[in-house]
């Protein structure tokens, strides 16, 4: 190693490996604006800890001359941006972690982009730390995305900060910019909710007051970053906490042994113990802790263990087993901050899947109560999130689960949104607390069923979803086949696009944001009358593929028909029924589809009716002896 520190063996090998094992970790992150230093900052901070070999040392003068931005020096980002694309750029892409020792600690430091595009990656590396750095460019000051990673670094609940003034070297080391923006910063982060903002003046690319205090600035008398990072007060364990067990797995080897595997979300747990089933409230006690080295009479956050129960207890893989006197919340419905990551807006009443630590469930945004000013912080009315920013928002999932408020319990308090199309995480979450409505409203048994209504129609109850653009002859077609249908004695109902908007749907305009809530309460009224034992018939542009497929899974298996009335854009123009493109064309309507707004075709629809040179009542007749065929 270079300049290598002898370790001091003192009562041997053994002893020396229980010093380190019992020393405490401390889990950090440096954030801030793109170039403020922070890959520079660990570089160095690794190189002052000893823990960079020679080959690495001279690997690392060789790609500095390659790809360096330090002329001569040693450029220390090049030690933790790895990837060749963030060499070339001289950026930060992916989240780096690394670990590094001293005699009084040991920590592991997450590397995270500052770019605006890689926030989703920054508050991946946030979400398991304990302190943060924010490294702010003398040269700057205060940038946007400064503001918005202390906010993001405060929603995931770290409460220390080191707030990092570095290049200070650049400015002459002058106090006055540091005390400049060291108020800056105060002021900006005093609704945030921090306990502890260390304010540091340093010189990564130097060393200054990194791990030496410097020379240069005699005016400042506080700690070095390594002095502050060995002695800060680390936060409550999780093993202190409420135990919370998520289910990843049950195991059934054989007969004689039932199991359940997974990782204990935080508090701790013995033989003996009484544990409860978060979800339905069934009590248990445990019989034996299993683990792959054998059993154990107790386990800690932390541990993943294989539980085994001392009687017939209903638990399957996203359960979450928990003490029975300090149980986690369980509802379909809380309020929650959530960072959107996706170039595709969030927008209420769209279907995602939500990923929490005991299960993935189908949910939706309910109500987008605000969003955030990340410069000041203000509440701002919207109707949607655009990517990086951050809202309030209820939230409403299919099944319930359980959880934790994120200020008590980060991991159990968190979740992600993955999109349902593209399977591609979208947003993350923090959960603020359960909607008091989610207690007070049940589901009313009713004796009359779905069944019951079907069998008195003498038929199937089923979706007929017509989509097309505008003018490719949707309402035609539906409206020959309820006609047909009715012919034939069958109970139907449609639900046509422009009446609905004379009535239930009156209140909606045709933005991206309506355009989907105009879809999610037509579908529900589908559902409904799926329950009266009806056909219906839903003839709706119904543009994207997301809200149809929220359409499909309101219903009952096999109950959904997508109909693709295939007509192309040019032939629905000539067409021109009511005189919309010819408006749309000229700018005189905004939001129209297959103009200003996409039209997102099926993929895989269940009738594919192609139209050009076919007529409607032949077309109809497809879809009739199709119902026929599924459904008699």
């Amino acid at each position: 190693m270079q300049n290598p520190t002898v370790p001091d063996l003192a009562g041997g090998v053994t002893a020396y490996l229980n010093r380190q094992e019992n020393k405490t970790l401390l889990r950090f992150i440096t954030c801030g604006s793109v170039d403020d230093g922070k890959s520079t900052l660990i570089g160095r901070l690794l190189y002052d800890t000893k823990l960079i070999f020679e080959d690495q040392l001279a690997a690392l003068e060789s790609d500095s001359r390659k790809h360096g931005t330090v002329g001569e020096d040693i450029d220390f980002a090049l030690l933790v941006d790895g990837l060749e694309a963030e060499r070339e750029q001289g950026i930060t892409i992916d989240v780096a972690y690394r670990f590094f020792a001293t005699d009084k600690r040991k920590f592991i430091v997450a590397d995270t982009p500052g770019h605006e595009e890689y926030t989703c990656n920054m508050a991946t590396g946030a979400s398991t730390a304990d302190l943060a750095v924010v490294l702010i460019d003398a040269r700057k000051g205060v940038l946007e995305q400064t503001r918005r990673h202390s906010h993001i670094v405060s929603l995931l609940g770290i409460r220390r900060i080191v707030l990092a003034i570095n290049k200070i070297d650049l400015v002459d080391h002058d106090q006055a910019v540091f005390d400049r923006i060291v108020a800056e910063y105060g002021a900006f982060a005093e609704p945030l909710g921090f306990d502890d903002i260390r304010p540091i003046p340093m010189s990564a690319r130097f060393g200054d007051n990194v791990s030496i205090p410097s020379e240069a600035m005699p005016w400042y008398d506080g700690p070095t970053l390594i002095e502050h990072l060995e002695s800060v007060v680390l936060p409550d364990s999780a093993a202190e906490m409420p135990f919370r067990f998520p289910v990843q797995l049950v195991v059934r080897p054989h007969l004689d042994f039932r199991g359940f595997a997974g990782q204990i979300a935080s508090g701790k747990i013995a033989v003996g113990d009484p544990i409860v089933v978060a979800n339905s409230g069934q009590l248990g006690r445990i019989k034996t802790i299993v683990t792959a080295g054998g059993e154990l009479p107790s386990a800690r956050e932390g541990q993943a263990v294989t539980l085994v129960l001392d009687g017939e207890t209903d638990v399957s893989r996203g359960s979450m087993l928990s003490a029975p006197d300090a149980r986690p919340l369980v509802s379909d419905q809380f309020q929650a901050h959530v960072i959107w990551f996706d170039r595709h807006a969030l927008l209420p009443g769209r279907s995602y899947i939500l990923r929490s630590e005991t299960m993935s469930t189908p949910a939706s945004i309910t109500t987008l109560k605000h969003k955030i000013d990340v410069n000041s912080l203000a509440l701002e009315a919207a109707t949607h999130l655009d990517r990086n920013e951050i809202g309030v928002c209820n939230i409403s999932t299919q099944t319930p689960i359980a959880f934790d408020a994120y200020r008590d319990n980060r991991a159990t308090g968190n979740f992600i949104l993955i999109d349902r199309m593209t399977n591609a995480t979208v947003g993350a979450g923090m959960i603020d607390h359960a909607l008091r409505r989610a207690d007070n409203v049940h589901w009313q048994s009713i004796d009359v069923t779905r069944e019951a209504r079907s069998a008195l129609k003498h038929q199937k109850p089923a979706v007929l979803w017509f989509t097309g653009l505008s003018g490719s002859g949707k309402s035609t077609i539906a409206n020959l086949v309820e006609k047909q249908l009715h012919a034939l004695g069958r109970h139907t109902m449609t639900l046509d696009g422009d009446n609905v908007r004379h009535g239930l749907n009156r209140d909606l305009g045709f933005t991206e944001e309506d355009r989907v809530e105009n879809i999610r309460r037509v579908a529900e009224v589908a559902r409904l009358m799926t329950d009266a034992g009806l056909i219906v018939l839903v003839s709706f542009i119904s543009p994207f593929r997301s809200e149809r497929r929220l359409a499909r899974d309101m219903m009952a298996p096999g109950e959904f028909l997508e109909v693709f009335v295939d007509t192309p854009l040019e032939e629905c123009a000539r067409r021109d029924p009511k005189g919309l493109y010819k408006k749309a064309m000229s700018g005189n309507l905004a939001n129209f589809t297959g103009i200003s707004s996409p039209y997102e075709a099926p993929e895989e629809p269940d009738i594919h009716l192609k139209t050009v040179d076919e007529k409607a009542e032949d077309l109809a007749r497809q879809v009739v002896d199709r119902l026929k065929r599924d459904f008699s």
